[in-house]
């Protein structure tokens, strides 16, 4: 069977597992290594052990699709000013007690995804609506894997772009699998801590930190990052500038780096939101270690959304709440200036399909 077409909610056979010894299956998509049972499901909750195989139980099933600004996920440097249809299903391989998505990411009812869609459905309904690519987001795309790699297929078919917003938290076979297919990707680098990892996430840094240098070293994917600020968890300026300055060192100057606002949700409703001069003092600090481009999120900041020309300083793409007010680049993506070549992706014309956000229903 063509798996672009495999019927919707059926339980479609996962990669990356093998059987142990003791007779359990180990997964190997992500560093926890959930080893099952027969019936038992991973920490994700979507990937469960059905006899002697492992299969995903939410391919073709979202929980909402809905046409966004690129640069809400955020993606400031990919095709500015475009729409992207995106999507997520249930579950996560984090355990975030800040989590901003916790209703979807968290869930364990599969009633919530009432939306099917096959991967060519996807596709095409993305052209037909004018999309430049299609966004796996919401909850981790890591664990919908096969479901993602499908659908990447259909639209790369269609014209279509690919973009992953993921915590990074994957396995190398499956990282590679996965990144070979997706044209962007934001990462959320949630902390530059262990502690603040294994304490807040149940996870650890150092995979993140793999994902982040094999997207730049090995791979043609476009790649920024976001950083949620927390309050009194992983806001200090040692921290923001240990962070900056690894990036500096491991990935260049020229990956986009996000600082995003905290509001209180899930299982921390009595921090603090964040304030707005954290993050400007946060982007003040990336820009000193040496950054390119650094942007604040959550927040209203015209200053903080704008991309500045690393070379003359020139104010070259002005946004407002994922709205470009302004846009000045050439049509190969240069400086008028001074020429400096701002990386990214970019085309002749910016997009202008503006801060709108289209919620859609498919049942296809």
């Amino acid at each position: 069977m063509n798996n672009t077409e495999y019927p919707k909610g059926q339980q479609y056979p996962a990669r990356y597992w093998h059987r142990l010894e003791d007779g359990r299956i180990q997964c190997d998509l992500c560093p926890r290594d959930c080893r099952l049972n027969d019936g038992q499901r991973g920490a994700c909750f979507v990937r469960q052990r059905v006899g002697d195989e492992m299969v995903l139980t939410t391919y073709g099933r979202s929980s909402g699709f809905c046409v966004d600004p690129i640069e809400k996920k955020p993606l400031n440097h990919f095709y500015p000013g475009s729409s992207v249809l995106s999507f997520g299903t249930a579950g996560c391989n984090l355990a975030c007690k800040f989590c901003q998505n916790w209703d979807i990411s968290k869930s364990r009812e599969m009633d919530r995804l009432q939306d099917q869609a096959s991967p060519t459905a996807i596709a095409q309904t993305a052209q037909s609506l004018g999309c430049k690519s299609v966004a796996f987001t919401y909850n981790d795309p890591i664990i919908f894997t096969e479901y993602a790699l499908d659908t990447a297929d259909a639209c790369h078919a269609q014209g279509i772009q690919t973009v992953a917003v993921t915590a990074g938290y994957v396995h190398a076979d499956a990282r590679r699998d996965f990144f070979a297919k997706m044209d962007a990707a934001n990462v959320d680098l949630k902390a530059f801590t262990e502690e603040f990892y294994y304490r807040l996430t149940g996870a650890h840094l150092a995979p993140v930190l793999e994902t982040l240098e094999y997207i730049v070293r090995e791979t043609s994917t476009w790649l920024e990052i976001t950083t949620l600020l927390i309050p009194g968890h992983n806001d200090s300026d040692a921290e923001i500038r240990a962070e900056c300055a690894w990036i500096m060192e491991h990935l260049g100057p020229d990956v986009p780096l996000h600082f995003s606002a905290f509001h209180p949700d899930y299982r921390m409703p009595n921090v603090s939101p964040t304030p707005a001069a954290t993050l400007t003092r946060a982007r003040q600090i990336a820009l000193e270690t040496g950054l390119h481009y650094v942007y604040t999120g959550n927040v209203h900041d015209v200053a903080g959304d704008t991309t500045y020309c690393p070379g003359c300083g020139a104010a070259l793409i002005t946004r407002d709440w994922y709205e470009i007010l302004s846009y000045h680049l050439t049509p190969n993506g240069h400086c008028p200036h001074c020429q400096y070549p701002i990386a990214g992706r970019f085309e002749g014309q910016v997009g202008r399909f503006g801060r709108r956000r289209i919620p859609l229903r498919m049942n296809s």
